[in-house]
């Protein structure tokens, strides 16, 4: 299959994702962005883009990386675990499908800060073993937060 712009099939990061996004701008079109809870909401979305000849944009938010973990597991560090298990299902599935998948995590708010550090670890030794991250894209969030802490909180992420 064909992508659009020549990015490869399966999870793009990196320049892929910028190549890919421009693309989307130049050519007036949107990349749909889908809240995924399971493996099988992540196969649908995946089925549905392939259908459709569709880049898509996968995403995991907190409350869904605990769906997927299993409501019933109140360790703290349940949430990152949920949204690494989902990166990875759809890092091995999404080349089947034949679309470019950006993998997302979604509105981090300062007290979901442990979750993102457990997906920036995952990213690390991701990276460490495959030459780029495990997500594509991470969202931190704080804009509930006084302007001097929010910018404070990601210079310390950008360091």
């Amino acid at each position: 299959m064909v992508t659009p712009c020549d990015v490869p099939v399966g999870v793009i990061t990196g320049d892929n994702v910028v190549k890919l996004l421009t693309h989307a701008k130049e050519n007036g079109y949107a990349i749909p962005a889908f809240n995924c809870t399971s493996s099988s909401t992540a196969n649908a979305v995946m089925e549905a883009a392939s259908k459709f000849n569709s880049p898509v944009m996968i995403q995991a938010s907190n409350g869904g990386a605990q769906f997927m973990a299993g409501k019933s597991i109140k360790d703290k560090n349940a949430c990152a675990a949920g949204a690494v298990a989902l990166a990875l299902h759809v890092r091995a599935m999404a080349p089947y499908y034949g679309i470019p998948v950006i993998l997302h995590s979604d509105h981090c708010a300062k007290k979901l800060l442990p979750w993102f550090d457990g997906m920036l670890e995952a990213d690390e030794a991701y990276f460490a073993q495959y030459g780029e991250p495990l997500f594509s894209s991470h969202m931190l969030d704080l804009s509930e937060e006084p302007d001097e802490e929010n910018i404070a909180i990601c210079v310390q992420y950008f360091k």
